[in-house]
């Protein structure tokens, strides 16, 4: 039998942390709690879940904060919940390193959906052939580790990357040289096709940028292609494993 899946949830309204735990268990995962911070730490200490579950607004450290230290260190994935449904909020929480967003209020079911479809994603990339047995894929001087998830700067230092980052680098690497719209990103990405307001793999994509050091204006890497899409230019090299 399978063992399944530890879901963290991090939130300071006692009500949801119980419903939430509680729906999960009766849908066949092993739900943690924490109502804070420094819960959530404790909870990575004492166990390594599958997911987070957090929570945009609490009391100390918020859920962007939460989430952007997080990814300082580990890929783990992430899916924000917020109180509020401005745009904005779903940006930074994009940009922080969360794979996914739910605004409250939501119904259980739709957050059991993205949980299982985050995790699905993150159990297994979609993959062509040639690259089924990679290991490591070498382009423009910076290495990306298939097996730790991170990226390698040309200097050997090793670049973190949340799981939604890492997923859609690793999709321009296995399509190098070919422009790539948007609905072919979010569904080798996420599996899902785009709606017209979804600007997660344009902040995706600048984010990715950022930490290949490109220049916004002139990328060299990463480059947009006028009413195409996007485009990884260059050559890529493959390092199977053993």
């Amino acid at each position: 039998m399978d063992t399944p899946s530890t879901i963290l949830i991090v939130d300071d309204d006692r009500d949801i942390r119980s419903l939430l735990a509680d729906y999960l268990e009766a849908n066949g995962y092993r739900a943690l709690v924490a109502p804070d911070g420094a819960g959530m730490w404790k909870a990575l200490d004492d166990a390594r879940p599958d997911l987070i579950v957090l929570d945009l607004n609490m009391p100390g450290d918020d859920g962007l904060t939460l989430c952007r230290k997080l990814r300082a260190t580990s890929t783990m994935p992430v899916i924000m919940l917020t109180a509020r449904s401005e745009p904005l909020d779903r940006i930074l929480g994009l940009e922080m390193g969360a794979d996914d967003y739910l605004p409250k209020p939501f119904e259980p079911r739709e957050l059991l959906a993205r949980i299982r479809s985050v995790l699905r994603r993150s159990h297994a990339m979609p993959s062509n052939t040639p690259f089924d047995n990679a290991q490591r894929m070498r382009f423009s001087g910076w290495t990306l580790d298939l097996t730790a998830r991170h990226l390698i700067n040309p200097d050997g230092l090793v670049i973190m990357l949340s799981g939604a980052e890492f997923r859609l680098l690793r999709v321009f690497l296995e399509h190098p040289n070919r422009v790539l719209n948007r609905d072919q990103l979010l569904n080798l990405t996420q599996g899902r096709d785009a709606d017209p307001f979804d600007r997660s793999i344009d902040i995706q994509i600048s984010r990715l940028r950022q930490k290949l050091g490109e220049d916004a204006r002139l990328p060299q890497i990463i480059k947009t292609v006028r009413n195409g899409g996007y485009v990884l230019a260059g050559q890529v090299t493959v390092e199977p494993g053993a």
